[in-house]
């Protein structure tokens, strides 16, 4: 996988395609078991093709420009899944680490994992924290993996967390803020998704980044995750710089 940067960060690598470029793209990547049933192949096939439309995905966001990706992986729901493809998408897993991560060292990407960490198989956390502790130095795009993650699930976690600490007097109630509660989430010290993607014709989030997807632009496509190639990425980008950021009241072009 080669990612190459932007050289010029504040605009796109083709400004005549992107109008405005979203700083944070997030990926619900739907569609891989759909699209091997229409070709008469087994569902992992899909995962596999998934796995290399994820790897274009990753470079022509470093390409144009985006700072940070954050991709749903696998959720906590999807341990429901049958035995075998829950085994096949764990090797996946692995195989991308091993086959991957030096290329995404080496063009200065930085791998964060979120989602929930306390009863993972001892081999896949020694991994994801293998990839993080490499990476965690580099300055380049922001690669947030979405692991074993649930968005309910860290909502209780933060909760959790911040009223230990109250417990042990080391924050008061009255302090507890939106900036605190945002600070303690997985993705704490991240910017919240400009714009979620999501392939493959549903138009749900689905427990994915529930509290920083308050402002986010959605873009919802029917393109199955392994067809999402770079057309398609540049088509959802175009859509995105074409649309009015209000946060509530204001345009963000007059911020």
């Amino acid at each position: 996988m080669s990612v190459s940067p932007n050289p010029n960060p504040q605009a796109p690598a083709d400004e005549g395609t992107h109008t405005r470029l979203p700083h944070h793209v997030a990926f619900i990547m739907d569609g891989n078991g759909r699209w091997a049933t229409a070709r008469g192949l087994p569902r992992t096939e899909g995962h596999r093709q998934g796995l290399e439309a994820l790897r274009a995905a990753i470079r022509h966001a470093g390409n144009v420009g985006v700072k940070i990706v954050t991709i749903y992986s696998f959720s906590s729901e999807n341990w429901n899944r049958p035995a075998s493809e829950v085994s096949f998408l764990m090797g996946l897993l692995k195989r991308f680490v091993q086959r991957d991560l030096s290329e995404l060292h080496k063009a200065n990407v930085r791998i964060r994992i979120i989602g929930g960490r306390s009863d993972l198989e001892p081999g896949i956390l020694t991994l994801l924290e293998e990839a993080e502790d490499l990476t965690r130095k580099n300055t380049g795009l922001d690669l947030v993996v979405a692991f074993n993650y649930g968005s309910r699930a860290e909502i209780v976690r933060t909760a959790q967390h911040l009223a230990q600490q109250v417990a042990d007097g080391e924050l008061r109630v009255e302090d507890i803020s939106e900036k605190i509660f945002s600070q303690n989430l997985d993705t704490g010290g991240l910017s919240d998704p400009d714009l979620i993607i999501r392939t493959s014709g549903e138009m749900r989030l689905s427990n994915f980044l529930l509290w920083q997807a308050a402002y986010s632009e959605f873009y919802f496509c029917d393109v199955n995750w392994p067809d999402f190639d770079e057309a398609a990425f540049d088509e959802a980008l175009q859509c995105f710089g074409n649309r009015e950021r209000r946060f509530g009241a204001l345009d963000a072009k007059a911020l």
